[in-house]
């Protein structure tokens, strides 16, 4: 019977894990020298991305996008809390993809961005189009991807909302997979099967944290 169970869990485990695949942001640092210095959280639905130590410092806030290797490029978006958060071209998506070497960057210099009037917040959506408004500073990724990344490499600080890629709302895996209970989606699953939502959101916190 144990067993079965088991069976039963890691069959819902890979239903859940499929359903966040388009949409897993994992916050990171690149710091070699182990300076301390870069910063990557997430929290309440913002990126905040920091480099507390002088630009030619080799490290990096970041953060990776999954689940879209062998896609094509098609869009992406952030939002900033204001413009001054642009800095050098940076926070960038890296986009690694089969046609070029080096990845392909697209940073916030270089599409123009839609200033919120209110908050004065900043989006920056690229894609061929507003790279081309902005005078084709960049080219437009192409080829297959292997790899993308978000990336802040000078010193100052970001905090980025709304992320997309390929017209996907980017989170970290864990809200993706809760997102998989939500709207009813706790009903699809049969083994182990679900009497609500909050049982699903449940199920799925204590799997991640096993696997963490």
């Amino acid at each position: 019977m144990r067993k079965v169970i088991v069976a039963a869990v890691s069959v819902v485990a890979l239903a859940l894990s499929a359903s966040m695949a388009t949409a897993a942001l994992v916050p990171n640092v690149y710091d070699p020298g182990n300076t301390n210095c870069p910063v990557s959280t997430y929290s309440n639905g913002v990126l905040h991305l920091a480099k507390n130590c002088p630009t030619p410092t080799n490290a990096a806030a970041q953060a990776t996008i999954t689940g879209f290797t062998g896609a094509t490029f098609t869009s992406a978006s952030f939002t900033l809390a204001s413009t001054s958060q642009c800095n050098g071209g940076s926070p960038r998506f890296n986009v690694y993809t089969n046609a070029q070497q080096p990845p392909f960057f697209l940073g916030c210099n270089n599409v123009i961005p839609v200033v919120d009037p209110t908050t004065g917040a900043a989006t920056y959506t690229f894609n061929a189009a507003t790279i081309a408004a902005a005078g084709g500073q960049v080219p437009v990724p192409t080829g297959t991807i292997s790899f993308v990344e978000i990336v802040l490499d000078v010193q100052g600080s970001a905090d980025l909302r709304n992320i997309t890629f390929n017209g996907v709302l980017q989170v970290p895996a864990t809200l993706a997979a809760k997102a998989a209970c939500k709207k009813g989606g706790w009903k699809t699953f049969t083994s182990p099967k679900f009497k609500n939502q909050g049982q699903c959101i449940k199920y799925v916190n204590a799997h991640r944290h096993a696997q963490s």
